[in-house]
């Protein structure tokens, strides 16, 4: 089985008067989630507070063995939980959708939602959003989510006109739960190693500390210091938004096949090398 170390920390920051950040940190479903919700009169709050347990209830129900709802159009090249991940989103957008359709108090609510789902052999990332999920792997810092903004998405089709571009489309979403009817997420599945760290995070965090910092503190502490090191250096710069942390270390992945192990790593080593050339990797979305 999989040994995971993890620590989780939502903090509202130092301007904002509630916090309309949630997470999801559960070791027994392998699951953690990162929600960042919007709108006016808490409607933010209950918004990531609805995504966040919509997911979470569904994929316990697949570990409890009940008769669930799945996809009708799967995607064949990823595996049965990456699916259903996919689901439980699809599932979670509804209800946001449908709940700020139908009361007035919580017209035009939505949230991002980021989720790591760890299987026997893979990792599952989706998100919708900008809520970010990183990757460390032997000493790099690797982005595994996709930012689904205006000027992130700009910035693939035409990065010179992207930097003309204010800073006001750095958080303009095109993609949120509730904001639609459906909605798609972004999704990579790959292998997990040990010693690898996944950290999930806010804006409140990313916007003011960088992949290099993060990666400096985590590899230097365990998740719990790590978590709280991020927090507290994002309040020191202003803590200007709620901040929300999810550090995932992993102290072994329960295979003792030390020959496959040797082969695998080999394998993804050679793919990072490749990916950071093209900058692309296993991503749908």
């Amino acid at each position: 089985m999989i040994d995971i170390e993890s620590t989780g920390i939502t903090d509202i920051g130092k301007k904002r008067k509630g916090n309309e950040d949630a997470l999801l940190v559960d070791d027994e479903l392998y699951l953690y989630i990162v929600a960042d919700g919007m709108g006016g009169h808490r409607a933010g709050e209950v918004a990531s507070k609805l995504v966040v347990e919509s997911i979470r209830d569904y994929m316990k129900r697949f570990r409890d063995g009940e008769k669930v709802e799945e996809l009708e159009d799967t995607d064949l090249s990823l595996s049965k939980e990456a699916n259903r991940i996919l689901a439980g989103i699809n599932l979670s957008n509804r209800v946001v959708h449908e709940i700020a359709s139908s009361k007035y108090a919580y017209q035009g609510m939505g949230s991002t939602v980021s989720v790591l789902y760890f299987n026997a052999q893979t990792l599952v990332a989706a998100n919708v959003g900008d809520s970010p999920i990183y990757l460390v792997h032997k000493g790099d810092i690797e982005l595994l989510s996709v930012p689904h903004t205006v000027l992130a998405e700009q910035a693939a089709i035409d990065p010179e006109v992207a930097e003309q571009l204010g800073d006001e489309f750095k958080h303009m979403l095109t993609r949120a739960m509730g904001a639609e009817a459906a909605v798609k997420a972004s999704v990579c599945e790959i292998p997990y190693f040990k010693d690898d760290i996944l950290v999930m995070s806010s804006d409140g965090l990313s916007d003011l500390v960088s992949p290099d910092e993060i990666l400096e503190i985590v590899t230097k502490h365990r998740p719990e210091i790590a978590c709280q090191s991020l927090v507290n250096l994002a309040n020191n710069r202003g803590g200007t938004d709620n901040i929300t942390v999810i550090v995932i270390g992993i102290n072994n992945t329960g295979n003792n096949n030390g020959r496959m192990k040797d082969l695998i790593t080999r394998v993804t080593d050679n793919f990072f090398n490749i990916a950071s050339k093209k900058k692309t990797r296993n991503v749908r979305g």
